[in-house]
């Protein structure tokens, strides 16, 4: 009964520990998957946000460009059209050049001679002088025939004062295709700037405007200044992600400008090789969910942490349940008085045993121990001296057992048995002999009493179906009172008949002691 009930206990604390384990690990994944789902959800968010703002952006630069291409399709239309040297100079520059991008705040338009040299200003009549023959940008339109938009990289603004542009250029030809010059817009890049202030997307966050050769071309907030401006980052890790990376994408990295993490989406604008780049700081696109993430994951520890202590409560309520019942089971079978086995746990290892034995054909043996004159004893010392008699015998049975499966239990009275598994008669014979000298010699139990002897009747069977195991016990207590008979003080024995033979007494199995 103790070893199932701690078989129990043990089943139960790795079941309850399991269970605890099992709920905790349940709870943190839940925990964190309901977490990176919301991160996951914050950035797409952030993401499509920047997406919309970078779509404003790029409809309006597209329609910027487009304005620019009409005025100088327009511009170069009327050039090459043979009727327009016979229209009075002070109609000409109205035909040229329109009112839609002679703002200041976008730049100018410029048409120029084969050499290069200015003939028409959208901002001033007559056109300011200058030469652009040396103008990488003119060089190309005038030895690559054909009629496409070409823009040019950042540059600053030499013939007046509208600081770093772009230009929008085309050929102008004949109809025969003869080279008659280049118009060319130019477009102020702190136009974006002002355009981008006027957008709030956040603390920290920044909007861009980059060339697909890797210019940046415009740029809020600036890095204190606008040296950036104009620069080729080309070759910058973070710059090739944006260059790389298709026609829209979203990256998350660090600045290489201010050193601050953002959340980048970024998008082609149309055709132009022009790109739109919206960066959303990660404080402003995760920071409700960290300190969500923060609340939640405290609340998660507390929970774990309660889950486990009322584990390790419940456990240690178990441990001492388990006491408990191993405390009552033991009361159930021990005797009170000597502290060996009682009757009832006497009984069952009996039954156990001679089970056993029966299915692997062993040897039982049986000590049936009675302290001699223990009636004449109790009578001349009282009940309190023959308990303290039948407790010293009791001590000395037991310290004479060694092997565990051996059992020393009180019978009744002043009785003792002693249960051998896989013992002979030999073996039982010399314990018993050793309990019976160890009696004798043992001083007087307690003060004022007389020393006593014990009587032993052994006996040895092989257990077999046919053989109950009463024939056991009446063999043993046929031997003690043999013993009884012979002047007690000394050990008898009643062997079965299958070990009455001198093959198995000069070969006895492993003594008892």
């Amino acid at each position: 009964m103790p070893i199932t009930t701690t078989s129990h206990n043990a089943r139960a604390q790795r079941l309850l520990a399991a269970g605890c384990l099992a709920g905790i690990l349940a709870i943190v994944g839940l925990v964190a998957f309901l977490l990176a789902r919301e991160h996951s959800l914050a950035r797409a968010s952030a993401v499509r946000n920047a997406a919309n703002i970078a779509q404003l952006i790029e409809a309006d630069v597209q329609r910027n460009a487009e304005l620019y291409d009409l005025a100088l399709q327009g511009l170069a239309e009327t050039v090459s059209n043979p009727d327009f040297a016979h229209i009075p100079p002070r109609l000409r520059h109205q035909m040229l050049f329109g009112r839609a991008i002679a703002a200041p705040l976008r730049g100018d338009v410029l048409w120029l001679d084969t050499q290069g040299n200015v003939v028409a200003d959208s901002v001033a009549s007559p056109p300011r002088p200058g030469n652009f023959g040396a103008w990488p940008g003119f060089q190309y339109l005038r030895d690559h025939p054909g009629n496409a938009l070409n823009i040019s990289p950042p540059f600053r603004d030499t013939l007046g004062e509208l600081g770093w542009c772009i230009s929008f250029s085309r050929r102008i030809e004949a109809p025969d295709g003869t080279f008659l010059g280049v118009a060319t817009g130019a477009l102020r890049l702190d136009y974006f700037n002002h355009l981008f202030r006027d957008l709030n997307i956040g603390v920290d966050s920044s909007i861009s405007l980059i060339s697909d050769a890797g210019y940046i071309l415009a740029r809020e907030p600036l890095t204190g200044n606008d040296e950036v401006v104009g620069q080729n980052f080309s070759h910058a890790p973070g710059m090739r992600q944006f260059l790389d990376g298709g026609r829209t994408g979203s990256v998350t990295r660090m600045s290489g400008l201010d050193g601050k993490e953002r959340v980048y989406t970024y998008t082609q604008v149309g055709k132009l090789p022009m790109r739109v780049v919206v960066g959303v700081s990660t404080e402003q696109v995760f920071g409700p969910w960290r300190r969500t993430a923060a609340m939640v994951g405290a609340a998660t520890v507390a929970l774990c942490l309660g889950i486990f202590v009322l584990t390790l409560l419940l456990r240690r309520e178990l441990n001492r349940r388990q006491r408990a019942e191993l405390n009552l089971a033991n009361l159930a079978m021990t005797d009170g008085l000597t502290g060996l086995a009682n009757r009832r746990r006497l009984d069952q290892t009996l039954a156990v045993e001679w089970l056993r034995a029966q299915r692997n054909r062993d040897t039982v043996a049986l000590l049936m121990i009675d302290v001699d004159h223990f009636k004449v004893f109790n009578e001349r010392h009282g009940h309190h001296g023959g308990d303290s008699a039948l407790r010293g015998v009791a001590q000395i049975i037991g310290n004479c057992i060694h092997r565990p499966a051996d059992l020393a239990a009180r019978y009744g009275g002043e009785e003792f048995v002693v249960v051998l598994a896989q013992t002979d008669l030999y073996g039982a014979l010399v314990l018993a002999e050793a309990i019976r000298k160890a009696v004798q010699i043992h001083p007087p139990m307690g003060p004022g009493l007389s020393k006593v002897t014990v009587s032993i009747g052994v006996s040895a069977l092989r257990a077999r179906p046919s053989v109950p195991l009463s024939t056991l016990l009446c063999s043993a207590d046929q031997a003690l009172y043999q013993a009884k008979a012979q002047g007690r003080n000394r050990v008898c024995s009643h062997e079965d008949e299958l070990l009455q033979n001198p093959a198995i007494k000069k070969a006895p199995a492993e003594p008892a002691q």
